[in-house]
């Protein structure tokens, strides 16, 4: 029986928004719990408890999604995932919500950039008019005239070099294809927990019960969010979910007014909506192409 591709690209597509859901849901727990406790132990929640989930998905084939065909770059990959939450952690501690999630959309114009020197990758005139909107609507929402780099100080620094590690990140992922996505995942949330294990007693203060509640929850928004890109992904072509990634600022919005009284300005809106577009055109040229 030939499958419905209409009601898989459907499928695909709530996977995707509930993918976005989760990791906004993620950021703003981590944001919240970093009021009261250190970056490093609310990355350690978020990757300990996240190794909790990667288990439990790969259930009696653990041994078997254990072993990579790629280790050197799964661990690096690691790496890469694990400097990209601290710089994000410590971002988004002095800047909204919705602006941290606008500035990391800057994913798909930074690896199209990378793309060159990593993968030997050519880049053509209108993906590079893609790319200067995206950076365009960057230095927008940054707003480097005004005082303390936009009136959130060293915030958008962290958020920058975060986007950077990130697209690097993403470069690994195209290249340990190879492996199973559960073997990826359960590397890059066993690589954090383990570091972070190591880090934490030293920036360790006792959670109140409600708290606890939390910590494991980051843990637990992080594994489902992989998972349920896995899912996503396996469900529609790229080229259908991906954009539906940018749905996560409307949770950031929502959750940053909610919660912290942060609205955007318009700045913000206007470098949204072109770094936005960037990503759109971009993976319109890639899926062409």
């Amino acid at each position: 029986m030939v499958p419905d591709l209409k009601e898989n690209r459907t499928r695909g597509i709530l996977w995707m928004l509930a993918t976005m859901f989760c990791f906004i849901a993620l950021d703003t727990m981590m944001k919240y719990l970093m009021e009261s406790y250190s970056l490093v132990q609310v990355t350690w929640a978020r990757f300990f408890f996240a190794t909790v989930v990667a288990i439990v998905a790969c259930g009696p084939r653990i041994r078997t999604m254990s072993v990579s065909r790629h280790p050197k770059q799964q661990l690096l990959r690691s790496v890469f995932l694990m400097s990209t939450t601290g710089m994000f952690n410590a971002g988004i501690r002095t800047v909204p919500l919705a602006t941290a999630t606008t500035i990391m959309f800057l994913n798909p114009v930074l690896v199209t950039v990378l793309a060159i020197p990593l993968l030997g990758e050519k880049v053509g005139l209108q993906r590079w008019i893609g790319v200067f909107l995206g950076f365009l609507g960057a230095v927008i929402v940054v707003r480097p005239w005004q005082e303390g780099t936009g009136g959130y100080g060293y915030g958008v620094i962290f958020l920058l070099v975060a986007a950077v590690l990130n697209a690097n990140y993403q470069i690994l992922t195209r290249r340990v294809r190879g492996d199973d996505p559960l073997t990826s995942l359960l590397y890059t949330a066993t690589a954090g927990a383990v570091v972070t294990s190591c880090l934490v007693p030293w920036f360790w203060q006792w959670p109140k019960p409600i708290d606890w509640l939390l910590l494991m929850g980051t843990g637990l928004a992080g594994g489902l969010g992989h998972l349920f890109l896995i899912r996503a992904f396996r469900s529609a072509p790229a080229s259908v979910v991906a954009p539906f990634s940018y749905s996560s600022l409307i949770w950031a919005t929502i959750f940053g007014f909610v919660i912290w009284g942060d609205w955007p300005d318009l700045w913000t809106w206007a470098g949204a909506a072109l770094i936005i577009g960037s990503g759109l055109y971009i993976f319109s040229r890639e899926r062409r192409a």
